[in-house]
């Protein structure tokens, strides 16, 4: 197997804060940029670190991958992100996406229930795997260009496993765009980037227990 050669080169653009108060912060990552750091020192420039020099105290709560924008939340004290953690490990935290896929799909809308676990031959990759943890994701079509062959979807997942939703999309033979992990060539030629974009985040906010509903612009 040839490992895959990793060539990080984040963008310079200040951050876009979409929501800030005292106890999270929340930013429409751009695609490209790492949610926080790994251990090759080039990896340190990324949405944590920067964060974290411009305003102190930052914890991480969830991540998004390099290749995929939108809304990604902060927290700003401890109590804040083990809140929000909670939400997370008992899955009461509602998002949604959308994404730019090959091909015209057959049901305007449905759920994929299809079970995930890594691809022991290609790390970091993931697979469908009858072996692997449950996933599902719910999917509903909002535009579609037969002539370009292209769809845009709305995605809920209702699981939160690695690569969930490229990995589902590809399995259907509707590969997200620019997806340089999982699309055939064609798909990966149709866009310069990732076309998945975590548009909504909705959780119940720690201090005023009021549900919060986040949003990020999505630029394709």
């Amino acid at each position: 197997m040839t490992p895959r050669i990793f060539t990080y080169r984040p963008p310079a653009a200040a951050l876009e804060i979409i929501f800030q108060d005292d106890a999270y912060l929340a930013i429409n990552k751009p695609s490209g940029l790492l949610s926080n750091p790994g251990r090759d020192p080039v990896t340190h420039d990324c949405a944590l670190t920067r964060l974290q020099a411009r305003f102190g105290e930052i914890h991480l709560v969830h991540r998004l991958d390099c290749d995929t924008s939108g809304v990604l939340v902060f927290a700003k004290t401890k109590a804040a992100e083990s809140a929000l953690k909670k939400q997370l490990q008992y899955r009461q935290v509602a998002k949604t996406y959308e994404a730019l896929v090959w091909g015209l799909l057959a049901q305007p809308e449905g759920r994929i229930e299809l079970p995930i676990g890594p691809n022991p031959d290609d790390r970091p990759l993931q697979q469908i795997d009858q072996n692997g943890k449950a996933a599902v994701t719910d999917y509903r079509l909002l535009q579609a260009d037969g002539a370009a062959h292209w769809s845009r979807l709305s995605l809920a997942p209702q699981t939160g496993r690695t690569h969930q939703l490229r990995v589902h999309l590809n399995a259907l033979g509707h590969a997200i765009l620019g997806d340089t992990f999982y699309a055939h060539p064609e798909a990966l030629a149709m866009h310069s980037r990732l076309c998945l974009h975590a548009l909504t985040f909705s959780f119940e906010h720690f201090a005023t227990g009021q549900s919060l509903t986040l949003s990020a612009r999505n630029d394709f």
